[in-house]
């Protein structure tokens, strides 16, 4: 897929809480099309101590107005940098980058979408998407507490949203691998983005249950292109830059 170096426009920086944050940004021309699960690399401007660009994954895209969500979490220099972005300013971005959720067969009816903290921002355009698609859409989401989860109305336009919590403000208590609608549900696949435990654990449920998986990997990323090697990972294929032969993978290519 053709990749393209935007400048674009800071439309809203929306703080969600002390942590997570969502810029919308637009364009002068129509979006080129993205994918669910593909991410942006963001130049970080102003920063004399911020050298590398910031992979950020696509969180929701509005093709209407032109305009694209990223939702960030702060955990650094470059991504404290960007949450001082303003309306009007510019953010250059690459875009996009990796490949992409596949969609469902036919035959899937009811698939289960699993997030784990800013894990859950690929997860909105995906259930955008798949609602397209006539499947039914379930969302498990977890944080450590109430005010970690986020975009919850906004996931709630696509389907079901179930909620845990480590601390029990809200939803059930624990990891989302312990909610009850594991136990109580079938589903025909499982997409999943988060902490990789919650995803090797999530994974283990589906190949018991022998139910397709796709995992969006999180490494350390840098160039985007698959230049730096420093986010590689191993798979029954060989060794693979999750940049841009992922971050997707289906379970089955993945050594967990």
């Amino acid at each position: 897929m053709k990749k393209y170096i935007l400048d674009c426009v800071v439309v809203a920086n929306i703080p969600l809480n002390k942590r997570y944050f969502l810029l919308r940004v637009s364009h002068p021309s129509p979006f080129p099309r993205m994918l669910p699960g593909q991410f942006v690399e963001l130049r970080v401007d102003n920063s004399s101590d911020v050298l590398l660009r910031r992979p950020i994954s696509i969180h929701d895209m509005n093709y209407e107005t032109n305009e694209m969500d990223l939702l960030v979490q702060i955990v650094g220099a470059g991504t404290l940098k960007m949450s001082e972005l303003k309306k009007g300013d510019l953010l250059n971005m690459i875009a996009p980058l990796g490949n992409s959720f596949s969609m469902p067969t036919i035959d899937m009816k009811h698939v289960l979408l699993v997030g784990g903290g800013v894990g859950v921002a690929p997860l909105l355009l995906l259930g955008r998407v798949l609602q397209q698609y006539s499947c039914k859409v379930s969302f498990l989401l977890g944080a450590r507490t109430a005010s970690d989860l986020v975009q919850l109305d906004s996931f709630s336009q696509y389907g079901e949203v179930y909620l845990t919590t480590e601390d029990a403000t809200v939803g059930e208590k624990g990891f989302v691998t312990n909610h009850s609608l594991l136990k109580n549900k079938v589903f025909d696949k499982i997409y999943t983005c988060g902490p990789t435990p919650m995803m090797k654990a999530i994974s283990a449920y589906a190949k018991t249950n022998n139910i397709e998986c796709e995992v969006s990997l999180e490494n350390t990323m840098a160039c985007g292109f698959g230049v730096c090697l420093c986010c590689v990972t191993d798979t029954t294929e060989g060794h693979k830059c999750v940049c841009t032969e992922g971050p997707v993978f289906n379970l089955t290519t993945l050594k967990w």
